[in-house]
């Protein structure tokens, strides 16, 4: 999970949002039908990468809606005790930064 969220990093800072959804998805998919809290986390990751390659696409509604899945599951952060926690945040710290860029501008 640490090495995915790694390589989730480096291609969120690279734009390559399609590629970043894809890392998380390998292992999302596999455990979609669980509801433990850490897939939660990883979809709302990867809801947030399909956001922005949305906003890329130039198809805001879509991703405003994309990006709500991720604000629907991002408040997990707040109380997880993963051992992933930190790099958690870090991915977490980074889409809202990205969101500022995509959003706002």
């Amino acid at each position: 999970m640490g090495e995915a969220c790694k390589t989730f990093i480096q291609l969120i800072k690279k734009c390559e949002y399609y590629e970043a959804h894809e890392v998380l998805e390998d292992i999302w998919f596999p455990r979609r039908f669980e509801k433990n809290e850490e897939i939660l986390i990883i979809k709302g990751f990867i809801n947030a990468s399909v956001a922005f390659e949305l906003v890329k696409k130039g198809r805001m509604e879509a991703a405003k809606k994309a990006w709500n899945v991720y604000l629907k599951y991002s408040p997990l952060l707040e109380n997880s005790t993963s051992e992933h926690l930190p790099i958690y945040k870090e991915i977490e710290k980074l889409l809202e930064q990205k969101y500022e860029q995509l959003f706002r501008s």
